[in-house]
């Protein structure tokens, strides 16, 4: 690898987030998800970390099936439930757990041939007005549902939180009083809590929890309390310094030039840019590790490169040490400030020339093949 731009992915670190979210919820199930290739770490990888999750959720069947073709007998749920018609019979096949938000959905349900029944999760809509039915549909949803023979009758409920992250919100117990009160006297089990959810709201622990970002590593709290999770980052995006240049006080750095020296000082480049998935909108002042030194971007981010502030490191670094964009050390939150983004969106970016180096150790093992 000419190249050694990488992502290493510690599968410890994803062990350890499981953890973390057992003991925050202690008497709730753990749905892991999985979705968006893990976040960006590798679908299969992920599921084989996290193997002791009670179930795995995902988006779409392309995401589903490599899990049940991999030996995995956990329930997976589909959580946009299926897309086209032909979905039921996928989800009959590989034993698929489905998200019903829709009417279309229901009519497909009503129309499928007779078959083996799907487990089927009934979305309520508390408030993220995006995908579920309303709350006052909810009861007759239900019997609609326990009508078909398509549909076995444990039909479980679930809700999506729209404002967890930010812990000084009303709105998650508007959302939990809104579907508990929506479920109240019907059968099923009950799922409210994402990430942010789980760590920072008990009440929406409920029968099931679904963790996501928080499993590989990022804070998912956007309000501005200073205590973070005890989370550990399961990718490190690293690339080597490949220059180390020196210019006069007054010139300028990178393309367009909008960066200026305010001294003589050392500059170095490192071989990263957006075409790895760094992002091309991270401004100057977005931190760097070089050497284990924290220091600055400087200038535009360029498809190969970027260019860091090596002021007081002359005699610290040198040509071919490593640099960390984000993971240990550095949390990717803290990246994603700087270029106007999220986390989330910039573990999914990494491409494809990005070198995968796993990281693995003696807990990691087989998939169970206990289907």
């Amino acid at each position: 690898m000419s190249r050694d731009t990488r992502a290493e992915i510690r599968t410890s670190a994803l062990r350890h987030n499981l953890d973390v979210a057992r003991r925050a919820a202690p008497q709730s199930r753990i749905m892991a998800v999985v979705k968006a290739n893990g976040y960006g770490h590798g679908l299969l990888r992920a599921a084989a970390a996290l193997r002791h999750a009670d179930a795995f959720a995902v988006t779409c069947m392309e995401e589903a099936v490599p899990l049940r073709e991999a030996g995995y007998a956990h329930p997976i749920l589909l959580l946009e439930g299926i897309f086209t018609p032909q979905e039921v019979e996928l989800a009959r096949r590989y034993r698929l757990d489905l998200m019903i938000h829709s009417d279309w959905q229901l009519q497909v349900l009503e129309a499928a041939r007779p078959g083996r029944p799907l487990s089927v999760w009934l979305k309520v809509d508390t408030g993220m007005h995006r995908l579920g039915f309303a709350p006052e549909r909810i009861p007759a949803v239900h019997d609609r549902l326990l009508g078909m023979g398509a549909v076995n009758t444990h039909v479980r409920f679930a809700t999506h939180l729209a404002s967890a992250d930010d812990r000084d919100m009303s709105t998650t117990t508007m959302q939990v009083e809104t579907f508990f009160s929506a479920t109240a006297g019907l059968a099923g089990e009950h799922s409210l809590a994402n990430s942010a959810g789980l760590l920072g709201w008990p009440a929406t622990h409920a029968d099931w929890v679904r963790p996501g970002v928080m499993l590989y590593g990022v804070d998912p709290f956007v309000d501005s309390r200073d205590l973070r999770p005890e989370l550990q980052p399961a990718m490190t995006l690293c690339s080597p310094l490949i220059a180390i240049n020196r210019y006069r006080a007054g010139e300028r750095i990178g393309y367009a030039g909008t960066w200026t020296c305010p001294e003589d000082m050392a500059v170095g480049v490192i071989a990263i840019g957006y075409g790895d998935g760094y992002p091309r909108h991270a401004g100057s002042g977005t931190p760097v590790l070089v050497n284990g030194h924290e220091t600055t971007l400087v200038g535009r981010v360029s498809m190969d490169m970027i260019s860091v502030d090596l002021r007081g490191l002359e005699d610290q670094v040198s040509v071919g040490d490593t640099a960390v964009l984000w993971g240990e050390g550095l949390p990717v939150e803290r990246v994603a400030a700087h270029a106007g983004t999220i986390g989330y969106e910039l573990l999914c970016g990494v491409t494809s020339r990005v070198h995968v180096q796993a990281i693995e150790d003696d807990g990691d093992g087989p998939p169970p093949h206990a289907i």
